[in-house]
C-alpha cells in the first residue's frame, strides 16, 4: 500500500502525457496499482491526509535537510504515513542527539526514537508530512535522479545557510588534518571535505557555501569528482566558527 502522497505524484506524472509503463519503471508501482488508482479518483477515506504545515522551526529544518540529502531516507508505513529514517555513525553520538533534536524541533507531534543497526542507529521518525516536508524523496538513488530545492526550501537555505551546510558537513563531510612537506619540513593544516555522489547535491552545498563567502575547491576521487574542499584559513576559520568538527 501506497500513502496518498504517492498516490498524487504518481497520477501528476500521468497527468503530464506520460504512459503507465514508463512511470511505473520511473516509481517502481506496478501497472495494476497504477491503473487502479487512475480509475479510483477519489482517495479512501482512510489515506485522507492533513494539509501539511510546514516546519516547526525553519533553523532546525536547514539542518534535518542537510541531513536528509546526505543520510536520510523516507519509506511508507502499510496503513499510510511515512517513516523518515537519518542514518548516524556509532562514534558521533553529538550528531546522534543534535539530529533527534532537529526532528523534534520540525514536527513537534512526532515522536523519535533510535533503531541500532551494526556500526550505525537509524533516527527514525513516522509520520504523514515527511513526503511533503522532503520532496527530493523519490525512487532510487539520490544521485541517480535529479535533486533540486522548492522555493520554499530555498528561502529556508537562504535566511539560516549555515544550519544547512552543518547538515551537509555531519552527513557526509568531516573536519580532518592535512599535512604537507615544504623545504624538508612537515606542516599540518586543518581542511574540512563534504564528499557526495550527487552533482545537484554538491553543487547546493557549494552555492550555499559561496553565499556565505567560503572558499571551496572541487577534488576527484579517480576521475570522479566527489569531493568538496575547503582549505583556505579564512575559510576554515569561518567553517570552524559556524560547524565545527562532529563529535
Amino acid at each position: 500500500m501506497y500513502d496518498m502522497d504517492t498516490r498524487k505524484r504518481t497520477l501528476e506524472l500521468l497527468s503530464n502525457g506520460r504512459s503507465i509503463n514508463s512511470v511505473s519503471k520511473e516509481t517502481g508501482i506496478s501497472r495494476a496499482a497504477i491503473r487502479a488508482w487512475k480509475v479510483r479518483i477519489a482517495p479512501l477515506p482512510r489515506m485522507e491526509l492533513a494539509p501539511c504545515s510546514g516546519p516547526g522551526d525553519p533553523a532546525s529544518y536547514a539542518y534535518l535537510l542537510g541531513l536528509y540529502l546526505g543520510d536520510g531516507c523516507i519509506s511508507p508505513h502499510p496503513r499510510g504515513g511515512q517513516y523518515l529514517r537519518i542514518a548516524c555513525a556509532d562514534d558521533w553520538p553529538g550528531l546522534i542527539e543534535q539530529c533527534r533534536a532537529a526532528i523534534l524541533a520540525v514536527r513537534p507531534s512526532d515522536k523519535v526514537y533510535v533503531l541500532q543497526r551494526q556500526g550505525c542507529v537509524a533516527v527514525t521518525s513516522y509520520g504523514r508530512h515527511w513526503t511533503c516536508l522532503f520532496p527530493q524523496h523519490g525512487p532510487g538513488k539520490k544521485h541517480d535522479r535529479r535533486i533540486a530545492l522548492e522555493g520554499w526550501q530555498q528561502e529556508i537555505v537562504n535566511a539560516h545557510p549555515w544550519e544547512f551546510i552543518r547538515g551537509l558537513i555531519h552527513s557526509d563531510g568531516c573536519r580532518i588534518t592535512n599535512w604537507t612537506v615544504r623545504n624538508g619540513k612537515r606542516y599540518e593544516y586543518p581542511r574540512y571535505f563534504f564528499t557526495n555522489k550527487s552533482d545537484d547535491i554538491r553543487k547546493l552545498c557549494t552555492d550555499t557555501l559561496t553565499a556565505v563567502g567560503v572558499q571551496w575547491t572541487i577534488t576527484a576521487r579517480g576521475s570522479d569528482p566527489y569531493n568538496v574542499s575547503v582549505a583556505r584559513k579564512a575559510s576554515v576559520s569561518l567553517m570552524d566558527a559556524h560547524v565545527g568538527p562532529k563529535y
